[in-house]
């Protein structure tokens, strides 16, 4: 039986539009509502820096901090979490070379990494941002597939930061034309396993979120959709991963005059993309309209935050901004049934607080009023 995580209670200070803020919850979903502006996002972003990473939006430190705060800004929650009641604490401080840096604190004692996070919950998210990820850069759609996998592996994303440290130093050897061999060879070893190691999780991850697509296939209001991994070792999928090293690090010995002339390393799990396509209708997800992708997105988010829930044995906290707009009524009533089964806690965003009435108790509903809190 899966269970519950939930926070219990948050607090703000000097991030974004919030000077202060403090939010006692229940373990009820969370409706924020307000106007654009108003701070909604924010504190959602707030929540997602109890998880590895930037945050739903990848921001840079210096820009999450309240104008003219005179220190950095800070996130506290008490939470029930994976592994019992935790109390997390982030934010930042001045470095020694007066950029801030960011620190991480669980029940009130300095975490060796934010890896520890993994430990006590995790955050999903959507976002009105992600919605062109089926018509962007294949990066925007390798880095949505990466979330994924690292709610389930943390240890992906240490993979992904490691290989991409090793192909700089490649690309600085051949741009400064130092084709050492033995270096060379050294670098591309460990790119190779690292590579292939991050391939392999994303096909994992893949092929367990098709299992769970079909098995909503008859019984989901939202369209499937059909997801594969193509640009790197495609037609060697059933290979075992030392095979698929050696062939990688051959294509990268054989590849160094060519990756030299064009400044960067051109083979590689860098350079691969998420094709999707909607399953009823049996086209590529970039062809679909607007609705149709939005409904496929958020079916795939759905499925995710099952699978998380089923591997853990916990269900994720999602993070669902603007999630209603462009939903009739039916469908947006059959998100919330969705999104409640999976019996976890959610915030949801939107500027129409009866656009959520058929959450009707299940939700606790706050006015957002530019970085003020009405409960």
């Amino acid at each position: 039986m899966t269970q519950k995580t939930h926070i219990q209670k948050l607090k703000l200070t000097d991030f974004r539009n919030y000077a202060q803020a403090n939010l006692p919850l229940s373990d009820r979903h969370v409706v924020l509502t307000g106007e654009n502006g108003s701070g909604k996002t924010n504190l959602m972003e707030a929540v997602s820096l109890l998880s590895p990473g930037r945050g739903l939006r990848r921001a840079v430190l210096a820009d999450i901090s309240r104008i003219d705060a005179p220190q950095g800004f800070s996130v506290f929650a008490a939470l029930e979490g994976m592994a019992g009641d935790v109390e997390i604490g982030t934010g930042t401080e001045g470095g020694e070379d007066g950029n801030p840096v960011r620190r991480l604190r669980i029940n009130g004692a300095s975490a060796k990494s934010v890896d520890e996070l993994t430990d006590h919950l995790r955050v999903l998210w959507l976002t009105p941002a992600m919605d062109g990820l089926f018509t962007g850069a294949s990066a925007d759609r390798r880095r949505f597939l990466d979330r994924l996998v690292l709610s389930l592996d943390p240890a992906h994303g240490r993979r992904a930061s490691d290989f991409e440290r090793a192909m700089r130093s490649r690309n600085k050897l051949l741009a400064d034309g130092r084709f050492d061999p033995t270096w060379l060879a050294g670098i591309e070893q460990q790119m190779a396993a690292l590579g292939v190691a991050m391939t392999m999780a994303r096909r994992e991850m893949l092929g367990l979120l098709a299992g769970l697509i079909a098995d909503d296939l008859t019984t989901s209001r939202f369209p499937s959709a059909s997801l594969t991994l193509t640009g790197f070792l495609d037609d060697d999928a059933q290979r075992p991963a030392y095979e698929l090293e050696d062939l990688y690090i051959g294509m990268l010995a054989a590849g160094r005059y060519r990756d030299a002339a064009a400044g960067r390393t051109l083979d590689g799990p860098h350079r691969a993309d998420l094709v999707i396509r909607h399953v009823e209708k049996n086209m590529e997800a970039e062809r679909c309209s607007t609705g149709e992708q939005k409904a496929l997105l958020i079916g795939l988010i759905l499925a995710h935050a099952r699978l998380v829930a089923t591997m853990t044995g916990f269900a994720p906290i999602l993070l669902l901004d603007e999630i209603a707009a462009h939903l009739d009524e039916g469908r947006r009533a059959a998100l919330f049934d969705r999104i409640d089964a999976l019996g976890g806690q959610s915030f949801m965003t939107g500027t129409d607080k009866s656009m959520f009435e058929a959450l009707g108790t299940r939700a606790q509903f706050i006015s957002v009023h530019h970085g003020k809190l009405e409960i």
